[in-house]
């Protein structure tokens, strides 16, 4: 599996993971809720989010060779 690294503007990270847990989300569904929203589109939020999805994809992969 290819990784993937991002550069991500640490205050907007911030405030994205304190929205995602006044909102009782995680940080992907805190990021899949904004894209949803109809809010204006952010490069940020899809590449954080794709970034999200491939750590859990890895995450489950290394718990099924475990």
């Amino acid at each position: 599996m290819k990784r993937m690294s991002l550069e991500l503007d640490t205050e907007l990270y911030r405030q994205l993971k304190r929205a995602a847990s006044a909102n009782h989300l995680t940080l992907e569904q805190e990021c899949l809720r904004r894209l949803e929203s109809g809010e204006r589109p952010s490069r940020y939020l899809q590449a954080l989010l794709a970034e999200l999805r491939a750590d859990e994809e890895q995450r489950r992969v290394n718990e099924h060779v475990d």
